[in-house]
């Protein structure tokens, strides 16, 4: 991670709390002002039928260098 970057997305890992994620953040020198979540769908198709079914969710934080 260069020092010229003002910004960073992080995501949360597999295996990582939320919790894991911020300290992880502040140990890199940047908090966090914004958090994002996504869906992830899995395509389950049956017959001529194709439905998406959601089958987990990615946690990104958007943070801010420490001035």
């Amino acid at each position: 991670m260069s020092k010229g970057k003002k910004k960073m997305v992080f995501e949360v890992q597999e295996n990582e709390t939320i919790d894991m994620c911020l300290e992880r953040i502040k140990k890199a020198g940047y908090f966090p002002v914004r958090r994002t979540e996504k869906p992830i769908f899995e395509e389950k198709k049956t017959g001529q039928t194709t439905t998406y079914e959601p089958v987990g969710r990615q946690i990104l934080f958007e943070a801010k260098v420490i001035e």
